[in-house]
């Protein structure tokens, strides 16, 4: 006698999102590195900005302890390059923490000044990871960063990630209008410049590349639109253009999306595919069915997290930039995610408050010193006393 195994599962009910299983796989990242994971220590800023933002877009940032909430943003600050008058433009947040001897020898301590500077993509994976947890970024001289961010751009339009030893192209690009639209100050960049090195990196397909004469590439495509609209100039895209873009973007999905013609699909390009066909208003023209599909075939059921391809390790950066593809599905328990800056839109209503109150206290410095002005100059022309030093120092 044989017997017939009866499937019961019904195959119209889609395989659910273990959203507590990735918040407690996230979470784990910001306490220890698995030892597979050792060569990327140098780059725990980043790691940290995918397991933090992860965990808001899991609406799941309540599993972060006061406590620890406070030791990650100290941690942060602690990676912070403020240069004094006589030094090099090179502010920011460091790629890592080698540069930052524990001692208290002040020569040494002085010495190594010499060796620490800003690094793009970390500054704004660290101004990204206060801005989540709710920092009011009052430790930052925003000022100094941007200059950092102008000493590292070339003439022609392209940003490195330091001002020593790093490439330039279309990454830098994006990290650099992230940072200075967080910031609410372009100040010494050149916005015109960066269009033009944008465009001429449009190549024949209508894909953007990493830099000049390269392959078209969705990744570096994000980075170029997200760009443009961080820096407000999308709308400089003629209409042909902006059409035969989104065709490029389109034809990069089979099931899940791919980087380029012609490669496998990748989880994380439901978020660089995804987010660029955000950007230009454009994303239902995706299979949303045939997306998730693949995103859940990379989804790890026993301890969480998300993977590259099917039965592959996961990984945070492709937990996190799966957990944001899906939320551009509208798949349910997850916050929106706000598509060029790659924060949750929690965390972005946050940084606009941060910059009304910016913009309320510039406006209120320029009208106290404009009506300073307004009294001494009338009080000179009126032959009268002056005010002061001291009252206008009190005034200021």
């Amino acid at each position: 006698m044989s017997y017939h195994i009866v499937d019961m599962t019904d195959p119209a009910e889609p395989e659910p999102v273990v959203l507590a299983k990735h918040a407690k796989n996230l979470l784990r990242f910001l306490h220890l590195l698995p030892a597979r994971m050792s060569s990327h220590d140098d780059t725990r800023s980043t790691i940290v900005f995918f397991a933090v933002c992860g965990l808001d877009v899991l609406n799941s940032l309540h599993l972060i302890s006061p406590e620890l909430r406070k030791d990650i943003i100290d941690w942060t600050y602690g990676g912070l390059v403020t240069p004094r008058d006589h030094e090099r433009q090179c502010g920011g947040f460091m790629g890592c923490r080698a540069m930052v001897p524990k001692t208290e020898d002040a020569e040494v301590l002085e010495s190594m000044r010499a060796y620490q500077w800003g690094h793009l993509a970390i500054t704004y994976t660290s101004i990204a990871v206060l801005v989540t947890l709710g920092d009011d970024l009052s430790r930052l001289n925003r000022q100094s960063i941007v200059r950092g961010v102008a000493a590292v751009q070339h003439e022609d339009g392209s940003f490195s990630a330091s001002i020593d030893g790093s490439e330039n192209d279309m990454r830098f690009v994006y990290c650099a209008a992230t940072i200075c639209h967080m910031l609410d100050c372009w100040e010494g960049v050149n916005k015109d410049a960066m269009f033009e090195f944008i465009m001429r990196s449009l190549r024949y397909d209508y894909g953007f590349s990493q830099g000049l004469e390269g392959e078209a590439h969705g990744g570096t495509t994000f980075c170029a639109l997200a760009a443009l609209e961080l820096s407000e100039q999308l709308h400089r895209l003629d209409e042909v253009t902006v059409e035969r873009i989104k065709r490029w973007l389109v034809f990069r999905q089979m099931d899940g999306f791919q980087g380029r013609p012609n490669k496998p699909v990748d989880t994380c390009y439901s978020f660089w595919i995804g987010a660029a066909l955000c950007i230009l208003n454009s994303f239902e023209l995706t299979d949303y069915a045939q997306n998730r599909e693949y995103i859940m075939s990379t989804q790890n059921n026993l301890i969480g997290g998300f993977a590259k391809w099917p039965k592959s390790t996961p990984d945070p950066f492709h937990t996190y930039l799966g957990l944001c593809g899906l939320a551009f599905i509208g798949e349910p328990g997850l916050n929106a995610v706000m598509p060029s800056l790659n924060i949750s839109m929690a965390a972005y209503k946050h940084l606009n408050q941060l910059h009304e109150r910016w913009q309320a206290n510039n406006n209120g410095l320029t009208h106290e010193l404009t009506q300073l002005k307004l009294t001494v100059g009338s009080s000179a022309e009126a032959g009268t006393k002056t005010t002061s030093s001291s009252s206008l120092i009190s005034a200021q």
